[in-house]
């Protein structure tokens, strides 16, 4: 059973959805990417980690240093004989979240070299604060770099990544050509869009490949049983009234 939404579908957008939803759709892409790219590529799972340190005032006190002074008159020490013993020291243990966000990354077969990286954005590549401001710096990298980086962001929420000029839309797809930077193709989209067909590029002489993401969300959708219970909740953030009109009745169809 495909989504019942003609583009993206808003309820996948919440954050207790996301996480399943954005490892299996890039699963889908790879299953896509494989059959075209064989033998010449490799299309490999990366990762990367945000850590998140809770704040001050979140910590928690495991305990506190004391030196203390004990009398032993064992065997081992004449009467009357005074033996310092130092406790162990007691400290602050800061609790730590990691959190690991997949991508995808193409690499030729003989050498490993990376080709072509896909990123699909995250709440915490979006959200003002560290963690965006760590995912800008590898941007920034990785369009200096000699590898292609394709950049989806299916997520309405949060600032969209700085380009010129600035783009006013629900979702963004674009692809950063080595070869054509700084400039770069862009698909914006509105909720209701159908999410395109993009072009993949490899390293010359081979050709681009084809990746359809509308299919693929469909495919991903149908095979991790969404529609069985995605819509026990509104989309997050909320829609916006007649946005709202019309996406209970998609659901209702």
């Amino acid at each position: 059973m495909p989504s019942p939404f003609p583009g993206m579908n808003p309820y996948l957008e919440r954050e207790s959805i996301w996480k399943d939803f954005h490892d299996s759709f890039l699963m889908f892409i790879r299953n896509r990417l494989v059959p075209q790219v064989r033998p010449n590529y490799v299309v490999k799972l990366g990762e990367y980690l945000f850590i998140h340190e809770p704040a001050a005032d979140q910590r928690f006190l495991a305990g506190h240093g004391d030196v203390s002074l004990s009398h032993s008159n064992g065997n081992r020490a004449e009467a009357g004989s005074t033996v310092a013993v130092l406790s162990p020291m007691k400290i602050v243990i800061p609790s730590v979240d990691i959190e690991e966000h997949v991508l995808l990354e193409i690499r030729d077969r003989e050498e490993m070299n990376l080709v072509t990286i896909i990123e699909m954005l995250s709440p915490s590549n979006k959200k003002p604060g560290a963690d965006r401001e760590q995912y800008l710096a590898k941007r920034a990298l990785l369009l200096r770099s000699d590898a292609h980086f394709v950049e989806i962001d299916l997520l309405r929420g949060w600032p969209k990544m700085p380009m010129k000029p600035d783009q006013h839309c629900d979702y963004c797809v674009m692809v950063s050509r080595v070869e054509h930077r700084p400039e770069a193709g862009i698909w914006p989209l509105e909720l209701r869009s159908t999410l395109p067909t993009i072009p993949i590029p490899l390293r010359g002489p081979d050709l681009d490949i084809s990746l359809d993401l509308q299919s693929i969300l469909h495919e991903t959708y149908d095979l991790a049983g969404y529609g069985y219970h995605l819509y026990r909740g509104i989309p997050s953030p909320p829609l916006h009234a007649d946005d709202a009109t019309w996406a209970a009745a998609m659901i209702a169809t």
